[in-house]
């Protein structure tokens, strides 16, 4: 029997690696080619250069947030604070260099310095948070995050009473977040280091591979002598870290601190991980197919704005895209295990 099975397995097993290989290398660079062919032809306009740059920048916030899921989905947690940490960055940096400038009226980059240390210090604090109730306590990830979504939007509201914080320096706002190199944006280029950055951690450093391995099986993780409690305190802590960091260049972008700021980045940014092959069982994933699946809702979205498509629908396809990306994700799983 085991003669006759054999050979089966091994064929299912090619089978199986072969439609991962599809599914994760080829269908989604595929799609998008076909995407932007379609939308040439259709809109014109969509192939001007000034648009793609509109796309790419756009993109590059979402690629941040996503990655920061990311690492979180492949410890097997789940982040649904990441959007509200966005936005406490931001009314926090607003707040603080709005303090600050009237302290420093002359010293711009003192200011600027210290109002993204206090934002990025917001992000570590929510993380901090995340990490130690779920490692420590045992919380489900979903119930600790749903909380301190809650937490930190609310203190954005409060902090600002709704209102948009302005005053920062014109350096920050102005200069920087306006900033083009070789005419591409600077968010462009520092979400490539980013990317680059996360990608070394992940595949050449201890703690991205005792990342994969707490994802894929907690318990011999731990068996194995790997501190699990410490990784997955500072999982969550680095994907807050790299929300906050987001919260500030859109800040920067946007020139005002606002409570609102991120309201979406939270859903897309759990699309953006699932369509790039991000497991949500954890132990799967990788940075540079999460950076293709942000590009590929930042063309869908792009295109639904030239079509002229109504917004709320657009919130509609949003979801209808995470519900086929978790359902391809969980069609996958199921083969694998057969």
């Amino acid at each position: 029997m085991e003669k006759i099975l054999t050979p089966i397995h091994k064929a299912e097993s090619r089978q199986s690696a072969v439609m991962r290989r599809l599914m994760v290398l080829g269908l989604l660079p595929l799609l998008m080619i076909v995407l932007c062919i379609v939308l040439g032809m259709i809109e014109p306009k969509f192939l001007r250069s000034a648009n793609l740059i509109n796309v790419l920048r756009n993109a590059s916030f979402l690629m941040l947030i996503a990655s920061g899921q990311m690492m979180v989905l492949i410890i097997g947690g789940f982040d649904l604070s990441i959007g509200a940490v966005v936005a406490l960055t931001s009314v926090t940096t607003a707040l603080s260099m709005n303090a600050l400038i009237a302290i420093f009226p002359d010293s711009y980059l003192l200011v600027i310095s210290l109002g993204v240390l206090a934002g990025l210090g917001a992000g570590a604090a929510v993380g901090l948070l995340n990490g130690f109730v779920v490692a420590l306590m045992k919380v489900s990830p979903f119930m600790v995050t749903l909380g301190t979504l809650s937490i930190a939007s609310g203190l954005a509201l409060y902090m600002t009473q709704g209102v948009p914080v302005y005053g920062m320096p014109d350096l920050f706002t102005r200069d920087f977040g306006r900033m083009r190199i070789f005419n591409l944006p600077v968010v462009i280029y520092l979400t490539a280091a980013m990317l680059i950055l996360i990608w070394w951690m992940m595949n050449h450093t201890k703690f991205g591979k005792y990342m994969y391995a707490i994802g894929s099986n907690e318990h011999a993780a731990r068996v194995s002598g790997v501190k699990v409690t410490f990784y997955i305190v500072a999982t969550y802590t680095a994907c807050s870290m790299v929300a906050a960091l987001t919260g500030i260049l859109l800040t920067a972008r946007v020139g005002s601190g606002e409570a609102g700021l991120g309201a979406t980045l939270m859903m897309e940014s759990i699309a953006a991980a699932v369509i790039g092959g991000v497991s949500l069982r954890g132990g799967v994933g990788r940075v540079e197919m999460v950076a293709l699946g942000a590009l590929f809702l930042a063309l869908v979205t792009n295109a639904m704005n030239l079509l002229r498509v109504d917004s709320k629908l657009q919130t509609i396809v949003i979801g209808v895209v995470i519900i086929l990306a978790v359902g391809i994700e969980t069609y996958q799983s199921k083969r694998v295990k057969r």
